[in-house]
């Protein structure tokens, strides 16, 4: 070994002792700051420690809680609430601050028992399991009224020591009238969500903007406190009459019940503005247990339906069939098909045409309701309409062209949107240029073939019968903020001119004729001039003697104030294909109503009708001079079958 290597080991042993004494040193250093570091935080902590808590409390800030806002009201035409939230109050308990001093716990618990009947182990319970929380809701005690909160805040106020104990404000959805109007209501969810009809169209009028209660401690460790007030939603004001809402829907329960049919709807309607007055389909569900299914089906099948056979339950009842189903509507489509050819100088009231039966249409044979008598001979524009001919019908398509009643179609509404104010709307199937032929054009003029809504017939109809003008069908009038405030209005809303003045007058004679001594005699109310056309459309596939039986109607017929469209879909009858069960139903309604409306009669002397609410069952006698004669099946079967659109559900 080198000198130099043993000069080296002798430096490394005389370095280690000063290099373990400079990093106890160090130690020694921090470790004497810490204790004056904590000897400095005790200091502080007991001199100036309030005045520090103070500096970060003033700091801070806290949100109490959410304030709800109201969900405007739905009302009717007359102020009647049909859709309304009640402010109910949820017990909170904050366990914290009544555990927090001894002083609280005995008359806190106290207040409990006294006022919810609560037993004082179950509450002790509740404060020991949930020591370190200082939000609880009381599941049991939800929903409760104000009386509870009053009785607790008496308290309160009696002994400063019952601390803890406070209430939750929101809001639930509730329907004075249940089920009256479910179809064009709808209901809203908890989350204040509209479903269906006007509470999901005008959900977001509907809504308001939530509040906020803040709080803060000034230096004072005083809490002060905030308060964000919420904005409350506004109100709905339809143009629904509740009453006659509700008149409309007892006779068709009663229809239901001693005739019965698959389907069925009516629409009644202010046809000077759009205004729906009323409208029903056969399904009313109650909108404060919307997802109940017992009233519609056996509990055994309910009990073996799966999540989504539930769902698609409940879908078919929520369904407005007066605006969300397509069909082919029969002979009510005459109407406009007759305006269409006055209003282009087609045809006039001195014309008249030769009813043999049918016609032969590029090689299909195509029977007039009155095939079986050898057609209606010769008939004149008007008895077309009284006697519903088909025939006419054709040959009124034919001079025409399908390029001019295609135009009218589309201008009459068909085959579009309406644009009501209601979630769901359909838009039927019409005929194009390039889909339209000889027969198609043939069918579609009585009303077979291309499919429609009952919206769309009766904005139609109202524009035909008003003097020509088309308004926007609606079924909500104005728009209110809380504090009465008119947001917006939807009235008069006037979409376009269609026909004539002297059309529409001309058509309205034609209709009152119908009605007087034509296929619509049952639609006849004592002391009133009624105008209006039936409707049985037989349904795909042919041959099965299943209808669609309507009536389309108005009064009075000077100048109407009211059209009623009402269409049944299978009527349980031994012959469906006469619209008898449409037409003496309008009768019936309409008597009840138009009181109620403010209409009286205008007409000396009528014929007796029954006035009653017993709704009649039809008859079906072959003998019987004004019941309507099927429309469909009348495709000889020794010429080529007409293509048509299945008149079914859309």
């Amino acid at each position: 070994m080198s000198r130099k290597a043993v000069d080296t080991r002798k430096r490394v042993r005389v370095a280690k002792p000063f290099v373990f004494a400079r990093l106890l040193f160090v130690f020694g250093l921090i470790l004497l700051a810490g204790i004056a570091l904590v000897v400095r935080i005790a200091y502080l902590n007991k001199n100036k420690g309030d005045a520090y808590e103070r500096k970060v409390l003033a700091q801070q800030s806290y949100a109490s809680n959410v304030l709800p806002y109201k969900r405007g009201d739905i009302v009717d035409r007359n102020n009647n609430k049909l859709a309304t939230s009640v402010k109910v109050y949820n017990l909170i308990l904050d366990p914290v601050q009544i555990l927090s001093d001894e002083k609280y716990i005995k008359p806190t618990i106290k207040a409990l028992v006294d006022v919810f009947g609560l037993k004082e182990e179950e509450i002790k319970k509740i404060l020991d399991k949930n020591s370190q929380v200082q939000y609880y809701v009381m599941k049991e005690y939800k929903g409760l009224k104000s009386t509870y909160v009053e009785k607790i805040e008496k308290l309160q106020k009696k002994d400063k020591n019952i601390k803890g104990v406070w209430f939750e404000e929101e809001y639930v959805r509730k329907y004075p009238y249940s089920s009256v109007g479910s179809n064009v209501i709808g209901f809203c969810t908890s989350d204040n969500t509209g479903s269906w009809g006007i509470e999901n169209y005008y959900n977001s009028s509907l809504n308001g903007v939530t509040g906020r209660r803040y709080g803060y401690f000034d230096a004072d460790l005083n809490l002060v406190k905030t308060v964000k007030p919420a904005t409350n939603g506004n109100t709905i004001v339809s143009s629904i009459d509740v009453n006659i809402q509700g008149i409309l829907e007892q006779h068709m329960k009663k229809f239901l019940k001693d005739v019965g049919a698959l389907n069925m709807g009516c629409i009644i309607m202010n046809p000077n503005n759009g205004e729906i007055y009323a409208m029903a389909s056969n399904k009313q569900y109650d909108l404060n247990n919307p997802r109940d299914l017992t009233g519609f089906y056996p509990q055994k099948k309910i009990d073996k339906m799966s999540d989504k056979d539930k769902m698609d339950a409940l879908s078919k009842i929520w369904r407005n069939f007066c605006i969300s189903d397509a069909y082919e509507p029969g002979s009510t489509f005459k109407p406009f098909t007759v305006c269409a050819a006055l209003d282009e100088g087609i045809t006039n009231t001195k014309r008249t045409y030769l009813c043999d039966g049918g016609q032969d249409v590029n090689g299909t044979y195509i029977k007039c309701v009155a095939h079986g008598i050898g057609g209606h001979g010769q008939i004149n524009i008007c008895q077309s309409l009284m006697k519903s001919c088909n025939d006419v019908m054709m040959q009124l398509g034919a001079d025409m062209g399908k390029d001019t009643f295609l135009e009218y179609v589309n201008t009459f509404g068909f085959g579009a949107r309406t644009g009501i104010d209601l979630p769901g709307e359909a838009v039927g199937g019409i005929f194009t240029k390039d889909t339209m032929h000889s027969v198609e054009l043939a069918t579609s003029s009585f009303g077979q073939g291309q499919t429609v809504t009952m919206i769309q017939m009766a904005a139609g109809f109202s524009a035909l019968v008003n003097g020509g003008n088309y308004y926007e069908p609606h079924v909500v009038k104005e728009i209110d903020s809380e504090s009465g405030a008119v947001v917006s209005v939807n009235d008069d809303k006037l979409v376009k001119r269609i026909i004539t003045e002297k059309t529409s007058k001309l058509l309205r004679n034609y209709l009152y004729k119908t009605v007087e001594e034509g296929t619509a005699m049952p639609a006849q109310v004592e002391g009133y001039t009624v105008g209006g056309k039936t409707g049985t459309a037989q349904k795909h596939p042919v041959g099965h003697g299943n209808y669609l039986v309507s009536f389309i109607g108005c009064t009075p017929v000077k100048k109407p104030e009211v059209v009623i469209y009402t269409v049944i879909d299978e009527p349980k009858v031994e012959d469906q294909a006469h619209s008898t069960p449409a037409t003496e139903f309008s009768s019936q309604v309409l008597t009840d109503i138009l009181p109620m409306l403010g209409i009286y009669p205008d007409k000396k002397d009528s014929k007796k009708v029954t006035s009653d609410t017993n709704i009649k069952l039809p008859s079906t006698k072959k003998g019987n001079k004004y019941l309507e004669e099927p429309e469909g099946g009348a495709i000889d079967k020794d010429y080529k079958v007409a293509s048509g659109k299945e008149g079914t559900d859309e």
